[in-house]
């Protein structure tokens, strides 16, 4: 069965092709509000035609979301695009994980489901590197143990950026040193050594309180930034928010 699998971000809305479990094909696109169901169309059938998707082959579109003002326009536009309604996920939708907070996001959630899946032994972290740094921990009987929120990385940054009057843009990747000597290896430095030393205190304080050594999960849009600066993390996948949707999806 082919899917499409939408999860829609305060600042990005990711797709994925999947066939069953695999996701072959994906894309981004920037969340922009106050574009009507017609423009996401037309945005939308662009992609397909880029990644030579046929909108007849696909079976299921499943969507999740954090940004409602958004959701009613895409499930628009994607109606008309492939002649069916897609499912729309949530955390109120069942899957062998006990959120146990009303206020979960669709994409913690979506997370922790993915992890239960993939990586059944044992308590896992997940962070989500995106608008916002979450960690959320799950234990291996799929019940949520707690998440953490955090203000993000490229937030941060372009706070920084936009309230300073001397200091510029920057590419986020690995300084060659700590210490920098000129002002873009300094704010480098900063957001790539500061928020890992973030996530690897998380990571220490929250196996001391769950009482286990839990496999490390990123996810997000500059996760690959940090997974190979620190053995803390064990995996990085950037679609594994877009797995946790399908499989809250795929039998809907």
């Amino acid at each position: 069965m082919n899917s499409i699998v939408i999860n829609i971000g305060n600042t990005n809305i990711r797709f994925g092709l999947f066939n069953e479990e695999n996701c072959d094909i994906s894309w981004i696109l920037n969340t922009k509000p106050y574009r009507t169901s017609d423009e996401l169309q037309m945005q939308f059938m662009m992609m397909y035609q880029t990644h030579k998707i046929d909108a007849a082959n696909i079976d299921q579109i499943i969507i999740g979301s954090v940004v409602p003002q958004l959701t009613y326009d895409i499930t628009r536009a994607i109606q008309k695009i492939h002649g069916k309604k897609p499912v729309t996920v949530s955390r109120n939708t069942p899957s062998g994980v006990q959120p146990k907070s009303k206020q979960m996001g669709t994409d913690i959630y979506a997370n922790l489901v993915a992890a239960h899946h993939l990586y059944p032994n044992g308590k896992k972290i997940i962070f989500d590197f995106g608008t916002a740094l979450t960690a959320s921990c799950i234990d291996e009987k799929g019940e949520a143990l707690g998440v953490i929120i955090a203000p993000g990385i490229i937030t941060s940054l372009n706070s920084l950026i936009h309230d300073t009057a001397q200091l510029p843009e920057i590419e986020l990747i690995k300084p060659k040193k700590v210490l920098g000597l000129d002002t873009v290896a300094c704010m480098q430095s900063g957001m790539v050594y500061g928020f890992l030393g973030m996530v690897e205190g998380f990571i220490d304080r929250i196996n001391e309180e769950v009482q286990d050594d839990c496999f490390v999960v990123a996810t997000g849009g500059v996760s690959h930034v940090y997974k190979p600066l620190t053995d803390k993390i064990h995996v990085a996948d950037r679609l594994h928010t877009l797995k946790g949707l399908y499989y809250l999806g795929k039998d809907l």
